[in-house]
């Protein structure tokens, strides 16, 4: 199973609606796939479940959610619990995130200086996510995890990016996910250099099987969310775009620009998606993607025409994603 997660330091960019909507076009293609709400606000979980069920979990005892599983290892009380899934369909499973998940913080916070010393504890709690990824994909015989990610760099999301294979970054197109690109790049060299180091002093060979990896490999960026005129993104929008690749290769890749490079031309774009404006209301009432809207969910008339434009830009999304994390797709 490949682990991807999508991230983007900066806050409000689609990233979540990306996980999702990538989440159902690869159960279309028939992966299976387990999507892990890992971002405290829980977002990810609320486009899948009404908010009747999701107080049905978030009330359990043990909560079947992301932080009722690894509780346990940050209380010192036992191992991770079994990872409970909430099928969504017979191909995709969705780990139900929890506003919990932030009082990790401060535990993983401690617990990443104290692996540079070997400290067995702290290996356990850096483990945890990945471990619980890894035991859920196992138990849906999935192809690819999708973990929706926070927008900060602390202690939580570290950890989390740590057990990523890949990472695709969701852009706004604005000044903002730009400076976000220039963040990420030296902070996510700077984790996997450091935990390269510190992770060969976990002495027992159990748990250091457990460790995440810490690849992090850039698997590209996607544009979200401009407005279109006549088929090009509006002016206000295009000068922003234009500096993607540029500063996607600078800081993400830490590779010198090359010139003449535009979005369309950018092997590190996956996509420029634009804003489906009304198609999105109608996807969160009927709790589907915006792509497999019909009309007894409102998509009446011109809604169709945008829907069809939707299904064939997910899907050259997924499949474009599915290549650059060098993952066939099943037939």
């Amino acid at each position: 199973m490949k682990t991807i997660g999508f991230f983007n330091n900066m806050g409000g960019v689609g990233k979540t609606t990306l996980v999702y909507h990538i989440a159902w076009m690869l159960a279309e293609f028939g992966q299976r796939v387990v999507a892990v709400d890992l971002d405290p606000q829980a977002n990810l979980s609320s486009m899948f479940l009404e908010e009747e069920r999701l107080e049905e979990i978030w009330t359990a005892s043990p909560a079947p959610t992301i932080d009722g599983v690894v509780a346990p290892r940050f209380l010192g009380t036992g191992a991770i619990l079994p990872p409970v899934l909430e099928d969504i369909n017979q191909r995709l499973g969705l780990i139900v995130g929890d506003l919990g998940l932030s009082r990790r913080e401060d535990a993983l916070s401690a617990a990443w200086p104290n692996c540079a010393i070997g400290d067995l504890r702290a290996f356990g709690e850096m483990s945890s996510f990945a471990q619980t990824v890894a035991a859920a994909g196992a138990m849906f015989d999935a192809d690819v995890a999708l973990l929706d990610v926070g927008p900060n760099l602390g202690a939580l999301n570290r950890t989390v990016l740590l057990g990523c294979d890949f990472v695709v970054v969701p852009l706004g197109a604005d000044l903002f996910s730009l400076q976000g690109l220039r963040n990420m790049g030296p902070t996510l060299r700077l984790w996997r250099e450091t935990w390269d180091r510190n992770k060969v002093r976990c002495t027992d060979p159990n748990l250091a099987t457990l460790l995440p990896r810490g690849t992090m490999t850039p698997a590209g960026y996607v544009v979200m969310r401009h407005s279109v005129t006549a088929g090009r993104p509006a002016r206000a929008y295009s000068r922003w775009i234009a500096r993607m690749p540029a500063q996607y290769r600078e800081y993400i890749l830490d590779k010198p620009p090359i010139a003449e490079t535009s979005v369309d031309n950018d092997p590190n774009c996956l996509a420029v998606l634009k804003d489906y404006r009304s198609l999105m209301p109608l996807a969160q009432e009927a709790r589907k993607p915006m792509f497999a809207l019909r009309p007894g969910d409102g998509a009446f008339g011109g809604h169709q025409a945008a829907v069809a434009d939707c299904w064939r830009d997910f899907r050259r999304l997924t499949e474009r994603i599915m290549e650059a994390c060098s993952m066939p797709l099943r037939p």
